[in-house]
């Protein structure tokens, strides 16, 4: 029996065949990373329940965790009113999201004023990536 993947028919994805996905801690609101996903990502997402990713720079599947362990746990996802952007509620296990080794990727704030601004890194390093990805 062939599974009804029409509610994919509601997303708008672009020229590439992707659509900007967000990832945002599912208990405090924070925005750990946006990525990319095509409908094969979003389909083995839904089927296994953590976050499956469109590598533009590897061109292939990326499971968030592959290689550091630090999986998405994926408790929701919601489709924006375009139809164009997902956001996936989930729970980061270890704590880190980034490649960096922080707990988010936006890690770097504006600062100062127009003329003058530079970007502050606000967030610490939770652990170093040399560690993480050996």
């Amino acid at each position: 029996m062939k599974q009804d993947l029409s509610w994919l028919d509601a997303i708008t994805f672009d020229d590439n065949g992707l659509i900007p996905a967000i990832a945002q801690d599912v208990d405090s609101g924070a925005i750990l990373m946006v990525a990319w996903m095509n409908a094969e990502s979003l389909e083995e997402t839904v089927a296994t329940g953590q976050a499956v990713y469109w590598s533009r720079s590897r061109q292939r599947l990326w499971r968030k965790g592959e290689e550091s362990g630090h999986i998405q746990v994926v408790h929701e996802i919601r489709l924006d009113c375009d139809g164009d952007v997902v956001l996936l509620k989930v729970r980061q296990e270890g704590g880190i999201a980034c490649h960096t080794g922080r707990a988010s990727c936006f890690y770097r704030r504006l600062d100062g004023t127009p003329g003058d601004a530079t970007w502050t890194t606000v967030d610490p390093v939770l652990k170093d990536p040399e560690q993480i990805y050996k």
